[in-house]
């Protein structure tokens, strides 16, 4: 977006900058591929090409299945498109601030332009702050409506905001997931661990030159590593916020 909600905002890329970004992915040699082929690589089952990269998506903004998947398509890039369900269904109940949306009837458009779609829960809570019932929730029902849209079984998780514990791990796992990303701030590796698999996330002051460094295996540190004191700080304060307040926006 050229003009994001204000809560959003540093999360977003104008237009020409992530077209930017595309073409330097798509010139950078390397062979863009879904989460379930990374899936497919930590489970043996399959070798990964040679360079691969994963671009993601969450939430579920309007452009989402408009712009974005044509900008993808037009290169050739596939992409994983984690959705939030909460906010995409009529009457849905969802934790994220007011902003364009797409519908859950346009699912099936990302999977034509050659998107796999994963789960980002129904409301996009803080998942480590929450009891397993409703852990179990989140993880379940948005599940069960992508299946439903899709008619095909959805394999892949995302953790919003990246916020999880060796709990909430364990729970995706039984729930029937493959994978599950988290954040982390840092490049994956093939020795990366299957239910917090590390992401960048690109920020609306990221450049196409951050963009190159990355693709080169520059500039960010290399996961699996084990939180640090202030992760497992961080994670204790939101849970005894959460205990006060309820579930809480996980941005």
């Amino acid at each position: 977006m050229d003009d994001p909600p204000s809560w959003i905002a540093e999360f977003t890329v104008r237009p020409r900058d992530f077209a930017a970004h595309l073409d330097a992915i798509a010139g950078s040699g390397r062979t863009p591929v879904t989460i379930g082929a990374i899936a497919d690589h930590l489970a043996g089952r399959a070798p990964l090409p040679p360079r691969p990269v994963v671009l993601t998506f969450d939430d579920g903004f309007a452009d989402l299945p408009g712009p974005t998947a044509e900008a993808l398509a037009r290169r050739g890039l596939p992409a994983t498109a984690y959705l939030t369900t909460g906010a995409l269904v009529p009457g849905g109940r969802s934790l994220l601030p007011p902003a364009p949306m797409m519908t859950l009837a346009r699912v099936a458009e990302l999977a034509q332009h050659g998107m796999e779609i994963g789960s980002h829960t129904v409301t996009h809570a803080q998942l480590d702050t929450l009891s397993p019932k409703a852990l179990a929730y989140e993880l379940r029902a948005s599940r069960a409506v992508l299946e439903d849209a899709l008619g095909r079984p959805v394999r892949h998780l995302a953790y919003p905001h990246g916020y999880n514990s060796p709990r909430v791990r364990a729970m995706s796992a039984r729930a029937g997931y493959e994978t599950a990303t988290a954040v982390r701030h840092a490049l994956s590796s093939d020795r990366d661990e299957r239910y917090r698999i590390a992401r960048l996330i690109v920020r609306r002051g990221h450049t196409v030159a951050d963009v190159e460094d990355w693709l080169a295996g520059r500039g960010a540190r290399v996961a699996p590593y084990r939180d640090g004191p202030k992760t497992v700080g961080w994670r204790w304060y939101r849970r005894a916020r959460a205990l006060l307040r309820g579930p809480v926006f996980a941005g």
